[in-house]
């Protein structure tokens, strides 16, 4: 059983802001307040039995929201293996909840062509490609009603009059307010969240199981260099003892409660929880920042070395990563002005971003980039990553295709993936130095050249000679990509880049997989130099 210091307490009678931050938050222990937000408005103009969903429909029916797709329905994993991220109008997902209410069978399942295309949005990069025709459950989670860290994301500010912030938290720096609205039964996994959270609600009925921070042995925290390391690895469905035994002593830690209209969970950081929510559940809850270094509780050990360890892997990964990149500008430039004849090309100067993005709208909208319209230093980056991958295949020609997948070149070149796997920098990676000396629209270009010029040889870049530091710069010149082009372009560009693979599962997963190796062989060094931990065979060169 949970530590009898560690019980949830309730309470009938809500806490003033004193007996709040004295008896309840600086404890770090869970709390529920019984109809702690039972005089909202929103408990009255959002009840979906009341015609809730019709004024919700009214007052923010126009925004367009961010969803989550779940291919294991009912369960929604943290892993974004798992899930899609799609942008759906409000009035859309109002509607399937009137369906679901008038036919509870069929559920939030989105299986057809047509709905499939309605929910695909501005900031789907690969829309339902992952999915195909599997059944698929559609969630709005943390949807922001407020947000501090992130203004211009608030797409549901409007709703901010119909709920009032509790008195207890009133003195306290709020980092954001979300909304939580599932229409069909559904399930989160177990994670924890970096902030004090408070959950309210609103309509329906949530179960919440609650793990201290403690109890991480026993549910197997995703690794800290992965892209969900805030979940547990443990199936929620069928947890598999033979791969996590300790799995079995998970229930003698955790806590349930259950949270009907009007009740208030308060949810420390740090500390797991599991979300069960019934047909159709609308909740809220409120985010704050805690303080994290004083009164550092036992419990909350696990967690502060989780957080710390992070930090540190960040740290090493950028140490390797960061002087590369910041010169890849001025190398960049060099080169231009070399092939230019001491002029330099504007594609490529901080100074003309608005010209650079204006010149990769049209090249995105055009798909098909041919080799006679490239900029010297585009064509001279494509012709080297080219020649990389056919040196690869022995010489081939490359005005002849070669079958990149082929039994024969997988057989043939088994030593691509040992090189991949000692790869010791930047430096020492031939595809990564080009990637990490590009400017993210020269790359954008050189990809679209890819895509219509050699195709297959793009697919052997990503699939067999990308290596674990080369998917790291990748994955940062996409985000930076990201930043200097617009929704349309954007998602115009990921279209045409995976379209090229046969298998765009395989290309995503490959990206990601290659990055979680480079910072897994970080975090390595991490332990090695701070813990003193010290592993079995060659130690990893990444560092």
């Amino acid at each position: 059983m949970a530590e009898e210091t560690l019980r949830i307490r309730q309470f009938d009678e809500i806490p003033s802001h004193q007996e709040f931050a004295s008896q309840i938050e600086s404890q770090n222990i869970p709390a529920v307040f019984k109809g702690c937000v039972k005089n909202w408005k929103a408990l009255s103009f959002w009840n979906p039995s009341n015609g809730g969903l019709d004024y919700l429909l009214e007052r923010v029916g126009s925004s367009i929201v961010e969803a989550m797709l779940s291919r294991a329905a009912p369960v929604f994993y943290g892993d974004i293996r798992g899930h899609e991220r799609v942008q759906v109008p409000f009035s859309k997902f109002i509607g399937y909840c009137h369906e679901n209410i008038q036919n509870p069978r069929r559920g939030c399942e989105v299986s057809s062509e047509s709905e499939r295309h309605e929910l695909e949005g501005p900031d789907t990069k690969e829309g339902f490609m992952f999915f195909g025709d599997a059944p698929q459950q559609i969630y709005l989670a943390q949807v922001p009603i407020m947000s501090i860290e992130n203004e211009e994301r608030v797409q549901l500010g409007t709703l901010r009059e119909d709920i009032q912030t509790p008195a207890f938290l009133e003195t306290n720096e709020l980092s954001s307010i979300n909304l939580w609205m599932n229409n069909a039964r559904s399930r989160s996994s177990t994670h924890y969240d970096p902030h004090h959270n408070l959950l309210c609600i609103v309509a329906g009925c949530k179960q919440v199981v609650l793990w201290p921070p403690s109890a991480s042995p026993v549910l197997y925290p995703m690794p800290l260099y992965g892209e969900a390391s805030n979940h547990s690895a443990v199936s929620l469905e069928k947890p598999d003892l033979s791969i996590h035994p300790r799995a079995e002593q998970s229930m003698e830690y955790s806590q349930k409660v259950i949270l009907h209209s009007g009740d208030a969970l308060f949810i420390p950081e740090g500390w797991f929880h599991q979300v069960d929510s019934e047909d159709l559940t609308i909740a809220v809850n409120f985010w704050w920042r805690s303080n994290l270094m004083s009164g550092m509780s036992e419990h909350m050990d696990a967690y502060y070395l989780r957080i710390l360890l992070r930090r540190l892997t960040d740290k090493q990964m950028n140490r390797v990563l960061g002087k590369s990149i910041a010169g890849a500008s001025t190398l960049e430039r060099r080169t231009s002005e070399q092939l230019n004849n001491g002029q330099a090309d504007y594609c490529y100067h901080d100074s003309d971003k608005k010209r650079a993005h204006e010149d990769s709208k049209v090249n995105v909208k055009k798909e098909k980039l041919m080799l006679h319209e490239l900029e010297p230093l585009t064509l001279k980056a494509l012709q080297e990553l080219v020649s990389l991958v056919h040196d690869r295949v022995n010489g081939a020609d490359q005005s002849e295709p070669v079958d990149f997948s082929s039994t024969a070149f997988r057989e043939k070149h088994e030593h691509i993936n040992f090189m991949k796997a000692n790869l010791s920098c930047l430096e020492d990676d031939p595809v990564a130095c080009i990637l990490g000396t590009l400017h993210p629209l020269t790359l954008q270009n050189v990809f679209l050249a890819m895509t219509h010029n050699f195709p297959r040889t793009l697919e052997a870049l990503i699939l067999h000679l990308l290596s674990p530091v080369g998917a790291e710069v990748l994955t940062r010149k996409f985000d930076e990509m990201d930043q200097l082009t617009a929704d349309e372009d954007r998602n115009k560009f990921y279209e045409v880049f995976y379209g090229a693979f046969d298998d765009q599962c395989a290309a995503m997963d490959a990206i990601l997989s290659g990055k979680e190796c480079f910072a897994r062989q970080a975090f390595q060094n991490v332990l090695d130099q701070y813990l003193g931990i010290h592993f079995d065979g060659p130690k990893p060169s990444v560092l």
